[in-house]
């Protein structure tokens, strides 16, 4: 299983990749000022790592549990990053809605948007992240399980 310090490094790059990314294209897409799209983006991410912190420690630990290892299958990945973002959503609507005075309908249909970037995002994020920083090899014999 991932360790505290490499869970940090995860939550801060994935963040701020994805602040490079939104701030100006969800400007542009939602007719937003980029300040005001940049601050959106900013709380979104401080609440996103908070959650995205829990989340990963929580389905880690039931995956292990569950499996008995931590590695993700396609499928595993698919369901991770849908869990990840319904959560999310909870959060982020009334967040959306409150900073930028806009109906809760239409806080909900940016975030439906950012929501369909962030599944994507994260789905190729957090590969490419295990590609570049492989888990670590399990201590035990009993803890490799088979995908």
């Amino acid at each position: 299983m991932r360790g505290t310090a490499d869970r940090i490094r995860h939550v801060i790059s994935f963040e701020i990749v994805a602040l490079s990314i939104i701030t100006p294209l969800g400007a542009w897409v939602f007719g937003v000022p980029m300040l005001d799209m940049g601050a959106v983006g900013a709380g979104a991410a401080l609440i996103a790592a908070g959650w995205n912190y829990v989340f990963n420690l929580g389905f880690d630990h039931a995956l292990a549990r569950l499996r008995g290892s931590v590695r993700k299958t396609l499928a595993l990945r698919v369901l991770h990053a849908l869990l990840f973002e319904a959560g999310l959503v909870l959060v982020l609507v009334p967040f959306v809605a409150w900073y930028l005075g806009v109906g809760l309908y239409e806080a909900f249909l940016m975030d439906l948007a950012l929501t369909v970037f962030f599944l994507v995002y994260a789905f190729l994020f957090n590969w490419a992240y295990d590609a570049l920083f492989p888990l670590p090899e399990p201590r035990h014999p009993a803890a490799a399980v088979p995908r």
